[in-house]
């Protein structure tokens, strides 16, 4: 959480109020609003390099500038159809990927001037989630079918597996060290595997290893933390809990009366902070180890259901 000069901590949240807000992560202030006029943000997502920030919202994702006080989008990709649900970016920057209630996972090559996407995953349902592996060559899509289907980018195939029939995927979450993988869904169970790469082309194999009752209504997000000790979902129940990866054994649940749906986490470069988004139009800072809450960042006026969180140093 050090917000030393030259690499300042971001913190951006957004919702159902078409405003993009900026904030001081230590102080709680506002320093920073962007109109967002067309639509709700569903997704938000920071650059590697921390200069831009992606708006998934309903038929477009906009690109913002996050050091200058543009208020306007400095590129816009249209066409598409419905909600745009997930946004993501390749560590080094070339591309971009989204998913969408359109059925689709597409990769836009974000130095192209074309502004169209190069490549599109097609699916039967809408796709509520999309989640990039650490070794940057598999996409893991997560549909309102109940399934999630495993997309390895260099040889173009793709597996699919169902764990609970009817069941819609609303997150699923792949640790650092790429050896782990949860996903969640809208009856409140958490399913987790262990991941090892394929010997085969095609993406990694993945080992069931638990499922367990996470939350007794629908959940929303699920994340590991950076130092993969820790999982945290999120849910309509009106708690982020956080669970130990070594035994799913419940560290901590964060809770407030007012807070409602929890939207959407993340977490500290340190693991030892996390911060959620919520219904009750704020968003939070909490202390991992004693369930705390340390700043609240109120000014939305409607539900905040995305944030993007960046406290690390880029070289």
């Amino acid at each position: 959480m050090a917000n030393g000069g030259g690499d300042p901590v971001i913190l951006a949240t957004a919702g159902y109020d078409h405003r993009i807000r900026f904030w001081q992560a230590h102080s709680g202030i506002c320093h920073r609003t962007v109109q967002h006029p067309d639509s709700q943000v569903n997704a938000l997502d920071i650059t590697p390099d921390k200069q831009l920030i992606a708006a998934a919202g309903y038929q477009h994702i906009r690109m913002y500038d996050i050091n200058s006080s543009n208020p306007n989008a400095l590129i816009n990709y249209e066409g598409v159809q419905k909600n745009v649900t997930s946004v993501g970016f390749h560590e080094d920057g070339k591309w971009m990927y989204t998913g969408g209630e359109d059925h689709t996972a597409k990769i836009w090559d974000l130095r192209s001037r074309t502004l169209q996407c190069q490549r599109i995953f097609q699916v039967k349902a809408p796709v509520n989630c999309v989640t990039l592996h650490p070794n940057q060559g598999e996409l893991y899509v997560g549909d309102q079918s109940g399934s999630i289907h495993c997309w390895d980018l260099k040889t173009d195939i793709n597996e699919h597996l169902i764990p609970e029939p009817e069941a819609a995927i609303t997150s699923v979450s792949i640790d650092p060290m790429g050896t782990l993988m949860a996903a969640v869904n809208n009856k409140g169970n958490c399913y987790l595997w262990t991941m090892t790469t394929s010997r085969s082309n095609g993406p990694s194999n993945l080992h069931p290893k638990k499922k367990f009752q996470a939350h007794s209504k629908y959940i929303l997000k699920c994340l590991f933390s950076p130092d993969s000790t820790l999982l945290a979902t999120t849910s309509a129940d009106g708690t982020c809990r956080i669970w130990r990866t070594a035994d799913l054994s419940l560290c901590t649940e964060l809770k407030d009366k007012s807070q409602r749906w929890v939207w959407d986490c993340a977490f500290s470069g340190d693991s030892q902070y996390i911060i959620t988004a919520s219904s009750d139009n704020n968003a939070r800072l909490w202390s991992v180890n004693d369930g705390q809450i340390k700043r609240e960042y109120n000014g939305h006026e409607k539900a905040v259901v995305c944030l993007a969180f960046r406290d690390e140093v880029v070289a």
